[in-house]
This record gives structure tokens, sequence and C-alpha cells, in this order.
């Protein structure tokens, strides 16, 4: 065992007594400072300076305070997008979603009222008439007119033209209720590049906008066997289902088309949408207003389209003409306005299949200059004309190529 003496007990007591006092009172300032947020100045530098460093220590607070001080742009879109905005909110909800309901048959054979599809419309007058498309309305027992501001009218069909696929139908706002009808332009001076607006309802979205431009003009698109609709505005702006029947616009905030259809293998947007010239709705709508339906011209005679084998056999039965296309005038009725004109039908009888026609006829090649080639030309050539109306029809009989003025009748069909 170590011994140690009073001496060494009495410096051992004395250091431990000093290590305390020393230790309690390092402790107290440290709690002193924390409490009153003194900090020691450091000799020879400024309290800026001291500031200015213990900012730079801390990196959180100058980029808050900087943010904070940032002032808040007012101006921050382009002038294409203020063109966008601008028009948007001008007309918007001139743009109307329609919605139909058709009849069903249930289990008893009973009819009842079913949803049906929808589409979209625009205001086009103050009384509340809407333009849309044919196909949009086809069938509808009922139709509704949806608001942007919520509000919901039971409509009615007030003129609708198949061949055209536009329709007009009409709601009654309530008194004071005021409509913004957006203005007609035209598409006769549009240029490939040139950016447009659609606005629509796809897919029930109500009131979407989409860009783009004008991709193609003039393409013809045949909607049936009986039916091509002619200079259609091909565009690569969004058209999905429930576009059909809204505008197209121009950047002046014009209509310029109505938007009919689309080019997709998969039912949605690629890109590929067509719509209506406008034009053509100038035309017509004020017919389908005021009768209902559009009056067109007509040639009185029953007309078989010319096919690979039909050829063939004109030629072997020297009935032929030295074209491969065009429509061979099967009858023309007694007093007609293609008898009158000196058209010419056929003499001799024959089968195709299940269907009798006769041969030796006139072979029509063109109206007013319009190629015809096929009963969906025909129609195309005459869609745009009115009874009473003359047009110069050019034909083959025989070998020898004719033409003749014919003044039109009305079409029945």
């Amino acid at each position: 065992m170590k011994l140690y003496s009073r001496t060494h007990l009495i410096v051992a007591v004395s250091a431990a007594v000093v290590l305390t006092a020393l230790s309690i009172a390092g402790i107290v300032l440290l709690m002193s400072n924390r409490e009153t947020g003194l900090s020691t100045r450091i000799p020879g530098m400024a309290d800026s300076a001291v500031s200015s460093s213990m900012t730079a220590a801390v990196p959180l607070s100058a980029p808050q305070a900087t943010l904070a001080a940032l002032p808040v742009s007012t101006d921050s879109y382009t002038v294409e997008e203020q063109q966008n905005i601008s028009i948007y909110e001008k007309y918007n909800e001139s743009v109307v979603n329609i919605t139909t309901e058709v009849l069903g048959i249930n289990w008893f054979l009973e009819p009842v009222p079913q949803s049906g599809g929808s589409g979209s419309g625009s205001i086009i007058d103050e009384r509340g008439y809407v333009l849309t498309n044919n196909h949009v309305v086809e069938k509808a027992y009922k139709l509704y007119v949806n608001m942007a501001d919520g509000s919901r009218y039971e409509a009615k069909l007030v003129g609708a033209d198949p061949e055209s696929d536009l329709a007009v139908i009409k709601f009654n706002p309530e008194k004071g209720k005021k409509l913004n009808p957006i203005p007609f332009g035209t598409a006769k001076n549009l240029k490939v590049g040139q950016k447009v607006l659609a606005i629509g309802n796809p897919f029930g979205l109500e009131r979407t906008l989409t860009t783009g431009i004008v991709s193609g003009l003039g393409r013809p698109i045949q909607k049936d066997s009986k039916t091509i609709l002619q200079n259609m505005i091909q565009t690569d702006a969004s058209i999905n289902p429930g576009n059909s029947g809204g505008p197209l616009f121009n950047m002046r905030g014009e209509m310029i088309g109505i938007n009919t259809m689309i080019y997709s293998p998969s039912g949605g947007s690629v890109g590929i949408g067509f719509a209506i010239p406008v034009d053509t709705a100038i035309r017509i709508v004020p017919q389908l207003i005021k009768e209902g339906k559009v009056r067109r011209g007509w040639i009185d005679m029953q007309a078989i389209q010319l096919f690979p084998d039909l050829v063939e056999y004109l030629r072997q039965s020297g009935k032929g003409a030295p074209v491969d296309s065009g429509l061979l005038i099967s009858t023309v009725a007694a007093g007609s306005n293609a008898e009158k004109a000196g058209l010419r039908g056929g003499t001799q009888a024959v089968r195709y299949g299940s269907t009798i026609f006769y041969i030796g006829g006139d072979i029509v090649v063109s109206i007013d200059g319009k190629p015809v080639t096929s009963i969906a030309q025909l129609y195309s050539a005459l869609e745009d004309t009115s009874p009473g109306q003359k047009v110069v029809v050019e034909f083959y009989r025989g070998d020898k190529k004719m033409s003749t003025t014919v003044t039109l009748s009305e079409r029945t069909r």
C-alpha cells in the first residue's frame, strides 16, 4: 500500500477545489451568453464586419431575404400567349357543350330514352342560335345546351344538312341573359402554316383550348358513299371526340372553320384533324334557319359509276367510250331537265350481280368543269348549286365528246 503525507493531502484537496470552481464559473458564463445574445468582439474588427461575417456563415438567411424582396412581374406572358389568352377569355363562354338523348328499345320492345352522344357548338346569334355538326345532333330525341356558368337549356333542331354535316339548333335564354356570338371570318385567304386555335369539349372536358397550325387546305374527305366534304381545312390542333361542332379560330378571334373529324387509327388525336370552312356555313346557315334544309340543284337521271368490268363489256359490245371513268346514264325520265338538255339514257338492259341497268347511254365526265368519276363526285359537283341554276355538262356519246347546258331541278333526296 502506498502512503501519503499530510502535505500531499492538502495539495490534492486544494487542486480539486480550484478545478471545481473554474468549471462552475465556465458553465455560468456560457449560459449567460446564450440568454443575453452577447458575442465576443474581435479586436480590430468593426461591428458591421462582424455582422457581415456572421451573415455569410448562415447561408439560409440571405437567400430567403433576397427572394422576399424580388418584385412580382405583371408582364410575364409572351405576345403569342397574350393572343391565346385574349381569344380564349373573350369567346370560351360562347362555346357550348351539346348533349343528346336518343330513343332505344327495351326488352319489351318499348321505346325508352337513353343518353346519346355529346359535342360542341358555337353561339352565332344573341337569340340563342348555335352552329354545330349534323352528326352531333343526328337521331337525337332531345337536345341540351350546357353553358359555361353551369346553366342548362333544352334546345330544338332548327335545320340540318347531312351533306355538309352542319346543323343549327336553338335554345331560349332567359330575359336579360346576354350572349356573346362568335364572329364569322373566312377561310378563303388561309395559308398553310397559319396559327389556329380550337375550343371544344373533348371527352366532356368543357371549353378546352388547343393550338396548332393550318397543315393543309382543300382536302376532300369522303364521308359516305354519296358525300364528299370538299375544301376541308387540315390542322394539327388537337381535336378529339367531343370537339365536333366547335369553332376553329384565326388569331383575330374569328371563326374560320367548324371542327368536324379526325384521322386516327386509335380514336384519339394524332395531329390530323379536319374542319369545314366557315364559308360553307355562311352560305347554308341562312337556309337552315329559314327553311330547315338546304335546297340543291339536281339532274334528273339514273347513273352508274364506271368500273373495270363494265368498261370492258362496253368495249366488247361496241358501246364504249375512250374513257375508263365517268357516269354512265342508265335512264332519263320523260320530260325531265336531262331529256330537255339532250342527254340520253341506255337502251339495252344488263344485269350485274343483283343490279339491272341500261347501257348505250351517254357517259358524263364533268359538270361545270368539275371532274365527275363517281356518284360521290356527282353530289359534290352539285353541292353548292340551287334549283333553276344552269350548269354545263360534258359527256361522251360513243367516241364523240359533247357538252350541253342543263337547268337544274330541285333534289328530292
